[in-house]
């Protein structure tokens, strides 16, 4: 890895590809394509890569994912997997879902589902760490840490990049994965359909009076999802990730109660499944936006990850989602580039939103579907929806396909994931 610094001088840096943010699903892209063998710069606000031995002394943070089996095959391609299995991932092979407002509920299992775990509940800082650590070190790529994007430029035969402190990168292929509020979508151009869930989500880390079992638990208290997400912390799994998806009003209820108060709150709340809860940090808040780009490519230029969409955090696929979206774009590029394709032309990029996009809308709509449904109070819709999940739980072949799709496989994966 090669470190960029300032210069009295700029001279341009030419890349095969230039990659703006290190976070989950850019770090993961930068690996893979330079793993093939290209050029990669890698372009980060923060002033400094995460590293794994920050979080061996600590509680876990409050950000987590539910990391599916196909995302931890493709985690495991990069060869970060273990490194992440050493520092804190905690395995579910159970998920229960009830609806608080009547009879409904389902159950799902590993073994329904023929998978050894559901997923994985993974502290999003530990994943990043793994992947700063493992991609800066490969000789193909160079950092560029702690600097923004001042401006965006289009050539004959690629895009500009202008970084704040004057640096320009010339590449044939300029990917943005700078977040839902991406910088580099809007220099592009890109309009995106921004929709309020009108919720906000409510997270902080708490220990329970009994384990947790291996048990994603989530509950629909009159349409504000709550999840229990298991953790496991030195070997003690009475520790869970709350998010709870609530009114902005009572998120800020939520937050502004002492750690006793809100670990009552959460008790009352999951009807005390799992005995007293006790909060162990502060609870944090923001508010829950769907977006989703008009489209996810240019030429020379795309989108991944929430900067192309983000999603509500009820079913926990949304880095799932911007893994897919990387390990299906890198696959994409790595095959025009082998066989001396332009690798940042319009035609290989096409083929990569082709592939990702329905996958993605589907999700979304589902998302939103699921907020309709569970929030309404009309009794024939809470009357549908229990017997739905009841229906549903005796039905298990109808529950596997469910659960397949839930870990992940759907559609066409790419190699990396396979």
């Amino acid at each position: 890895m090669k470190t960029q610094t300032a210069a009295t001088h700029v001279p341009v840096e030419r890349y095969d590809a230039v990659i703006v943010g290190a976070g989950m699903v850019g770090s993961a892209l930068a690996g893979l394509l330079a793993n093939a063998g290209m050029h990669v710069a890698l372009v980060e606000t923060k002033a400094e890569p995460l590293r794994l031995d920050a979080f061996s002394d600590h509680l876990p943070a409050p950000r987590v994912s539910a990391l599916t089996p196909v995302s931890q095959r493709l985690l495991t391609h990069l060869g970060v997997w273990p490194a992440m299995a050493a520092a804190r991932i905690t395995p579910y092979r159970y998920m229960q879902v009830w609806d608080a407002e009547g009879s409904g509920n389902i159950h799902f299992s590993a073994d329904e589902a023929g998978a050894p775990v559901l997923g994985h509940i993974v502290e999003n800082d530990v994943t990043s760490a793994a992947l700063n650590e493992r991609v800066l070190e490969l000789p193909s790529v160079s950092a560029y840490f702690g600097v923004g994007v001042a401006a965006l430029q289009t050539s004959d035969n690629g895009r500009w990049l202008v970084l704040k402190d004057g640096r320009q990168l010339h590449t044939p292929l300029l990917i943005a994965a700078d977040g839902a509020r991406s910088t580099l979508r809007e220099l592009a151009g890109i309009s995106v359909t921004e929709e309020s869930m009108e919720q906000e989500a409510v997270v902080t880390t708490v220990k329970c009076e009994k384990s947790h079992g291996g048990t994603a638990r989530q509950a629909f208290i009159a349409g504000r999802p709550l999840a229990f997400l298991p953790l496991t912390v030195n070997g003690d799994d009475r520790y869970c990730s709350i998010v709870w998806s609530t009114t902005p009003a009572h998120a800020g209820e939520l937050t502004a109660l002492s750690p006793e108060a809100l670990g009552c709150a959460l008790s009352d709340a999951l009807g005390h499944r799992l005995g007293q809860v006790s909060a162990v940090d502060s609870a944090y808040r923001f508010p829950l936006v769907q977006r989703h780009a008009a489209h996810y490519v240019q030429p020379n230029f795309a989108l991944v990850g929430d900067a192309a969409h983000s999603i509500h955090p009820l079913a926990g696929q949304g880095v799932n989602l911007g893994f897919m979206d990387a390990a299906v774009l890198a696959e994409e590029v790595i095959y025009a580039w082998q066989r001396g394709a332009p690798w940042g032309a319009l035609t290989t990029l096409t083929r990569y939103e082709r592939r990702r996009r329905f996958d993605n809308s589907a999700m979304l709509g589902l998302m939103k579907g699921f907020k309709v449904l569970f929030g309404s109070q009309v009794p024939v819709l809470t009357l549908a929806r229990n017997m739905g999940m009841s229906g549903m739980n005796q039905l298990v072949p109808l529950k596997r396909l469910v659960m397949r799709q839930a870990i992940g496989e759907r559609g066409r994966l790419p190699q990396s994931c396979r």
